[in-house]
């Protein structure tokens, strides 16, 4: 018998232009590959137990949760008046302020600042929001070679994938993919899959990139309004590396990500780390406020469709998320699926009700993967309704023909019958009784997607009317 090799890692789902995701799909292969999926799922239930534990150490937990949802509340009702006083503020430390009304615009904007520069090569920190920009794409038309400095980043870079989950970029990856994945770009042993080894690789044909680089680029966690700073989470420093090494520092910033003061951010510091990770805070929490002496400082404030979304009812209080992946660590769907499964920038529960925005009809299957289980709801440190929305989204996609015609009727035939409890009691015996006769062909096919990987209940041999009336009687009385 031949030795078997390491499991092939999973790909994420196939991208076919404008057309719906199918998210279905790539979940399947993604649970065929036994390795991958446990290994996902635990991990990322490792995760958000550590979050359980730290959130029991803190007394005023879901105080600080409420709180952090009204600053958040407060802020974004508010938005305009935070926003000019942060780029009143910026300007005073010396940063030159942009504003990218998309995506275009904002890497439009970086590669005029680059080429005023004659910069070739950047180093960026991890960012979901040059990500959603398709920034390095676009910088590679330019010219300019990106490089990433977050480790789980770099090796996605390397391995032509997106990150698949908003902190951990990699998690979907097994060491042996890794391996692999340096092993063709990096020249570095396949059958080492050692962690120290891996990193040391890594680090080894990095630095002399980043040390050499021309610019650098960071994201923004938190941007305060009244010092006109950004604030930046890492647990690998790389944000550091990518805003000194260079003379050049630019900060790409999501409208979003401003709050009112330093007061309210200590309130996010507590929150962010410890949902995300369920550690009490990042190793590094780095502060920017201004260009160091002969360096220069740029900051693009993107819109890219979110005063579209601070305009939509249902959907506005997405804006609140800190992206600390909370959600993801806790669905059910997203532990056994992989991030990457989505084909969107924004992964599991969060991106069900974020990804619709930028584009329905691209996203309409995405707000069905989700169980309504709720856990979302309750782990969110921000206090969005998560599960609400998803709910919500589903409703507005049927009403805009955005769901198949079989899958819009079945729902308007379950609606008419579970709204009419005469017509749902006297459908039940006969359902219980076609389901304990019918050939198992009829129930177990390509249209009952229910019975896909899972077997029907038991059926009772009475219904719960039918056990109540015959051992309480009509009246309610037990016999």
């Amino acid at each position: 018998m031949p030795a078997r090799g390491p499991e092939p890692q999973p790909r994420g789902a196939v991208i076919r232009g404008n057309h719906p995701i199918d998210q279905q799909e790539a979940a399947r292969r993604f649970m065929a590959a036994p390795q991958h999926l446990a290994m996902h799922d635990q991990r990322l239930w490792d995760l958000r137990k550590k979050r359980d534990g730290q959130k029991e150490i803190i007394e005023e937990w879901e105080d600080l949760r409420q709180l952090a949802s009204d600053i958040k509340t407060h802020t974004l009702t508010h938005l305009d008046t935070y926003l000019e006083q942060f780029e009143k503020n910026a300007i005073a430390n010396g940063v030159k302020v942009h504003w990218a009304k998309d995506a275009a615009e904002h890497n439009s904007i970086v590669a005029e600042i680059l080429r005023s520069k004659n910069a070739k090569s950047l180093i960026k920190s991890k960012s979901m929001l040059t990500e959603e920009c398709g920034f390095r794409e676009a910088m590679a038309h330019e010219g300019v070679t990106v490089v990433e400095t977050d480790l789980g980043e770099r090796i996605q870079q390397l391995d032509n994938e997106n990150p698949s989950h908003v902190v951990v970029p990699a998690v979907h990856k097994l060491r042996t993919d890794v391996a692999e994945v340096f092993a063709k770009t990096l020249g570095s042993d396949p059958d080492n899959s050692d962690v120290s080894y891996l990193t040391e690789q890594q680090r080894e044909h990095t630095r002399p990139l980043i040390l050499k680089a021309d610019a650098g680029m960071t994201g923004c966690n938190f941007a305060v309004a009244e010092t006109g700073s950004v604030v930046v989470c890492t647990n690998e420093g790389n944000a550091d590396l990518s805003a000194n090494t260079t003379g050049l520092h630019i900060v790409s910033m999501g409208i979003e990500k401003i709050i009112p003061n330093l007061n309210s951010l200590a309130v996010f510091v507590r929150m962010l780390s410890r949902s995300a990770l369920g550690s009490p805070i990042t190793q590094y929490t780095s502060h920017f406020r201004g260009p160091r002496r002969g360096a220069e400082m740029h900051i693009v404030i993107v819109d890219n469709g979110r005063t579209d979304r601070l305009g939509l009812e249902k959907f506005w209080t997405s804006l609140k998320c800190i992206r600390c992946g909370a959600c993801m660590n806790t669905c059910p769907v997203f532990r056994r699926s992989g991030g990457l499964s989505y084909g969107a920038t924004y992964a599991g529960p969060i991106g069900l009700i974020i990804d619709p925005t930028f584009n329905r009809h691209k996203y309409s299957t995405l707000p069905f993967s989700s169980t309504m289980n709720g856990s979302c709801t309750n782990v969110c440190p921000v206090k969005i309704n998560i599960h609400e929305q998803i709910a919500d989204w589903r409703q507005v996609l049927a009403e805009n023909h955005e769901i198949p015609a079989f899958k819009k009727s079945m729902m308007k035939a379950a609606g008419a019958l579970l709204a009419s409890p005469k017509l749902y009691r006297a459908s039940l015996p006969m359902a219980d009784s076609a389901l304990r006769h019918l050939p198992r062909f009829v129930l177990y096919n390509k249209l009952n997607t229910w019975t896909r990987g899972r077997e029907m209940p038991h059926v009772p041999k009475e219904t719960f009317h039918q056990w109540y009336k015959r051992t309480r009687g009509v009246d309610g009385k037990k016999k």
